[in-house]
């Protein structure tokens, strides 16, 4: 059964990183049978692949098609090289398959730690450059939010890292009313907060409320009703929030998100991570 506690961060074994560690190829996979796409056929499956987050379709035989097939296959780090390569309109591609690639699959913390603060600053420079841009706000709110679980949460509160985070996705929100994966990202700030210094302290000096998260959380997958991310980190903020008393609806979330069919790369380390914490 999860536990509160229970971080979907990584499926592989934490290792010492050693002197030729950012040279070195990332992580690969662990799975050959993933669902998998190239630069035409990842288009005609766009809108479930992107349920989460609005994007606009990249043109028919781009680089950008290219990348974005190479990431929904679980390529990240040649997905990430091609979105960089594109300048602005790439991105959001680089920090979507570096944020993704170091949450999962990177094994050593350092590193971990060191591709969340590149897409913080990538992100962030392009959010102060079109303060409207969606993307480049929610990849530095994400960034920001597994930052902080790693350097703990109660020392990147201190920091200011938790209002900036907050400040993020309500503007997100604000800007794509239906943007899922922005709702469960402050859905999860708000229970993380109280499970860290408590509903009082958290509502007087955070603004956050365990009933504003069980609404965003129900309203996000609402909007993205097979996001597996989404019904573990609600099964984590059940507990967090509630207690033991909860850890029937927490199991069953988890069930559920043990259950569905990937359809990419992505949803498939979410779906094995959420059986990894049936069998924990």
């Amino acid at each position: 059964m999860p536990h509160h506690d229970f971080k979907p961060l990584s499926l592989m074994s934490a290792g010492a990183p050693n002197a030729n560690a950012d040279t070195e190829r990332w992580t690969p996979l662990p799975w050959a049978d993933s669902p998998r796409y190239d630069a035409r056929s990842v288009l005609p499956h766009w809108p479930r692949l992107h349920a989460g987050h609005e994007l606009p379709l990249p043109a028919e035989g781009s680089a950008l098609a290219e990348g974005w097939a190479l990431y929904h296959s679980g390529e990240f780090e040649r997905a990430a090289a091609i979105g960089l390569q594109q300048g602005a309109e790439g991105m959001a591609l680089a920090n979507q398959a570096t944020a993704i690639y170091a949450n999962y699959l990177e094994p050593r913390e350092s590193i971990r730690l060191a591709m969340f603060r590149q897409v913080i600053e990538r992100a962030g420079a392009q959010a102060a450059a079109e303060p409207d841009n969606c993307q480049a706000l929610y990849w530095q709110s994400y960034a920001l939010g597994r930052y902080s679980q790693g350097i703990s949460v109660a020392r990147a509160l201190a920091q200011g890292l938790g209002s900036k985070l907050k400040g993020a996705l309500e503007r997100v929100i604000e800007l794509q009313p239906r943007h899922a994966d922005a709702h469960l990202a402050l859905a999860s700030f708000h229970a993380e907060v109280i499970d860290k210094v408590g509903a009082l302290v958290g509502r007087m000096t955070y603004g956050v409320r365990s009933e504003t998260s069980i609404e965003l959380f129900e309203r996000g997958l609402e909007l993205h009703p097979h996001s597996a991310a989404g019904m573990m980190e609600y099964a984590r903020a059940q507990l967090m929030l509630h207690g033991e008393s909860r850890m029937g609806e927490a199991t069953r979330l988890y069930e559920k998100a043990a259950e569905l069919k990937p359809a990419d790369a992505r949803e498939r380390l979410d779906v094995e991570l959420a059986r990894a914490g049936l069998r924990d």
